[in-house]
């Protein structure tokens, strides 16, 4: 029995295009579950974390049209607000799926935090882009209803204590920290579920961030966690051999959207690094999945980029991008 660490994008959520209804979100996931009970079936152990960013977006959306109604809550609260409601449909679809396939594996969701270092140096420049994009007039119109103080200089726009930075395609979008994650508050928790026979949930859009304050409490702090950053810890803290990252693609592409644009088969660490080292993997998509993939290699372990249909495939080595120690 190999232990996995499944890592599912966005889009096993929320399919692209789509307006983020729950009877959309239902379908997407439980076609992702439909390909989860096939790695289950092999013999495989899973461990399911996920993406959360379109539905934090949506939320940061609602907060801004109903301010004036309702206390809008950080960002830390948001990621745990998105894990159960996400958690809840995977839960849902899989346990669905598990008994439609006869087999008997009980599901749970974890709402997961995620220590990291106050004194970490993204805090002092947030970069992690969060909810919808602003044209410059719409941002100047939410200047305007600030209560208080805006500042500009070049790309970055503060308003009130929040940070916007200019993007691809002339919008603006707030930003965050987005700091390292050094541990997981309920690791514990989530291997005594697997030791119990239970497939867990957790982790997902890279946890609820919270830092140890001085009197030894957590608390939760205003960043977003990399969600890839941190499957790869939870790779490293429950023991699992098997980093599984379900993207859009079937294999990572090099000289992306070039004339020499090729895929990406099996690589070592030391050949992935350099390649991320060169500049091949933007720090915005497929950068982060690369990193992480390669933490989890050079501790010994398989890190494997794919599509969710060529999961199986790609485990087998038939199909994917698979980074290796060596």
């Amino acid at each position: 029995m190999t232990r996995i660490v499944v890592a599912l994008g966005g889009n096993a959520i929320l399919a692209k295009g789509a307006r983020g209804s729950v009877a959309e979100q239902r379908e997407t996931v439980r076609t992702a579950c439909d390909q989860l009970v096939g790695l289950v079936a092999d013999g495989h152990e899973l461990v399911v974390t996920h993406g959360n960013g379109p539905q934090v977006g949506r939320m940061l959306v609602q907060q801004r049209a109903a301010q004036l109604e309702v206390p809008p809550m950080p960002l830390d609260v948001l990621d745990a607000q998105t894990q159960g409601q996400i958690g809840y449909l995977l839960a849902q679809q899989l346990g669905n799926a598990l008994r439609a396939a006869q087999l008997h594996h009980p599901v749970a969701a974890v709402v997961t935090q995620v220590v990291v270092d106050p004194g970490d140096p993204a805090f002092g420049t947030p970069d992690k882009p969060v909810g919808p994009h602003y044209t410059e007039t719409e941002l100047e119109f939410r200047v305007q209803r600030a209560d208080g103080e805006d500042s500009r200089d070049g790309q970055r726009w503060q308003v009130d204590e929040e940070a916007y930075r200019l993007v691809d395609g002339g919008t603006w979008r707030r930003v965050v920290p987005s700091p390292q994650p050094l541990d997981i508050v309920e690791a514990e928790a989530v291997r005594r579920l697997l030791t119990a026979g239970i497939l867990p949930i957790c982790a997902g859009g890279g946890g609820c961030p919270v830092a140890i304050g001085d009197d030894g409490k957590f608390a939760g702090v205003e960043a977003v966690v990399d969600k890839d950053r941190t499957a790869a810890l939870l790779a490293r803290l429950v023991d699992a051999e098997v980093l599984l990252i379900l993207t859009e693609v079937e294999q990572v592409l090099l000289d992306y959207g070039t004339d020499s644009e090729r895929p990406l088969g099996e690589v070592s660490v030391a050949q992935a690094r350099k390649l991320l080292d060169a500049g091949q993997f933007p720090a915005g998509s497929m950068g982060p999945k690369i990193s992480a993939a390669a933490d989890v290699a050079e501790r010994g372990g398989l890190a494997v980029i794919t599509s969710l249909g060529r999961a199986a495939e790609a485990l087998r080595g038939n199909a994917g991008t698979r980074i290796v120690s060596g």
